[in-house]
């Protein structure tokens, strides 16, 4: 991307997560719903396990793109200090007075390009989760998450779409079984809301100019240009950090059939827990 795109796609994801803060949450079932928030949460604990932690203080860690807190929640239920740290200034407001009370939590606004706010080595762990694909560089994301942790310490990154998703025929097999679809009923042509679901995207202007255009600013999401594990692994080894921990696993959807989930669970994957130790 140009200097200039790169600007533009910044400036469009601060516009849109500033707009969407206070109904994000309500927003994406792939996310908070109860069985992604479990699985969440036994990867936070496995994480800072693997922290290794030898002092009486609580493990530093930095939540990159942080958003309304989902992940920085998961680590100060662990007992971490957290720095949030997005590009947001509305969300980051709302996280610091979701969490301020507890004595751990701090916010930080950053550029989008780097964390050059924060030093060399400042944190225990670096940590974001389904962040990645709105980075305009996301491998520059990944050489900074190294800088700023410390010797031993480690970088995580979950919920990345993995690479052999894109090309598994299994995996559309999977959602067009899990894919529910609305009652064909005779009352659906009564609902103005079906007619505005239809129209609204004919007014996204932005869409005019680049057919890529997503109200969130999702960059990397598309089959041609998406998140590269092994580019990512790659990045994260030349800057010191080597594989700790990888899992692969079927996101749970709340908006699909979860009986569909549960068959397919064990069968196939999607998406990506990675943790790795800075030597």
């Amino acid at each position: 991307m140009s200097e200039s795109s790169i600007d533009r796609a910044i400036a469009q994801n601060i516009a849109a997560y500033d707009a969407v803060a206070s109904r994000y949450d309500a927003t994406h079932p792939e996310i908070f719903n109860p069985v992604e928030q479990e699985r969440l949460a036994r990867a936070v604990r496995d994480v800072l396990v693997a922290a290794d932690h030898q002092t009486d203080r609580p493990v530093r860690v930095l939540d990159v793109g942080a958003g309304t807190g989902n992940l920085t929640a998961h680590f100060l239920a662990a007992g971490a200090v957290v720095v949030s740290a997005d590009v947001s200034p509305i969300c980051l407001h709302a996280t610091a007075e979701r969490f301020g009370a507890t004595g751990r939590h701090q916010v930080q606004q950053i550029d989008g390009r780097s964390l050059g706010v924060f030093a060399d080595g400042s944190f225990d762990v670096a940590a974001c989760y389904s962040v990645l694909h709105h980075v305009p560089d996301y491998l520059a994301l990944i050489a900074e998450m190294a800088r700023v942790v410390r010797q031993g310490g480690l970088v995580y990154i979950d919920h990345e779409r993995h690479d052999a998703s894109w090309t598994d025929q299994a995996r559309e097999q999977f959602m067009l079984e899990a894919w529910v679809f609305p009652p064909r009923v005779w009352t659906r042509f009564l609902r103005p809301r079906n007619y505005w679901n239809r129209v609204r995207p004919l007014l996204q202007w932005q869409r005019w100019f680049n057919r890529r255009w997503m109200p969130e600013g999702d960059l990397h999401i598309w089959p041609d240009d998406h998140i590269e594990w092994t580019r990512v692994e790659a990045c994260a080894r030349a800057h010191g950090v080597v594989a700790l921990i990888v899992s692969d696993y079927l996101l749970c959807d709340a908006s699909l059939d979860r009986g569909v989930w549960e068959r397919w669970k064990d069968r196939m994957t999607d998406h990506r827990l990675w943790v790795g130790r800075k030597a």
